[in-house]
């Protein structure tokens, strides 16, 4: 018997989530209507436009599942509830370079991640090696750019 693999998240990437499927749900007639439309205009083996409108639709159909199966496993992590002196999931880090700069990052799920605001996924190269460290363990990660170096300072659940 095969086992569902849940899907850690936090509330904020749920409600993110819930709201991309509303918004597609309710796209979904108006595609509908564009292809009823563009099935007026005749030949449909030329007619880019019922094209345009059957690829549209296939989108917003794989999409709509690809949620709805994130959305049916995830597990809504709240790091508010947590503590403890280990790197988890929901944990806020802040990392110590190779020059002593301090570099922040939260371990958060895939669909959260975004290194430009300092969210890192739990499954991103440092994500890995950070999960199950504490506070003055160093870290070494292999990055595209190379391997980097780092020296874990402070663990937050923020």
């Amino acid at each position: 018997m095969a086992t569902v693999e849940k899907m850690p998240m936090l509330q904020e990437g749920y409600d993110r989530l819930t709201a991309d499927l509303k918004r597609l749900k309710i796209e979904r007639p108006t595609i509908v209507d564009a292809i009823e439309e563009a099935r007026a205009h005749g030949d449909l083996s030329e007619n880019a436009e019922y094209h345009a409108a059957k690829e549209r639709q296939g989108q917003v159909e794989a999409s709509i599942a690809d949620i709805e199966d994130k959305l049916s496993r995830a597990q809504i992590i709240d790091p508010l509830d947590m503590s403890g002196d280990k790197v988890v999931f929901g944990a806020t880090v802040t990392l110590l370079d190779e020059d002593d700069k301090p570099v922040r990052y939260q371990i958060v799920g895939q669909t959260e991640a975004d290194a430009k605001t300092g969210r890192i996924s739990y499954n991103s190269p440092i994500g890995r090696a950070l999960i199950g460290r504490s506070v003055d363990d160093e870290v070494e990660v292999s990055v595209p750019a190379g391997d980097r170096y780092y020296v874990v300072s402070k663990i937050e659940f923020i």
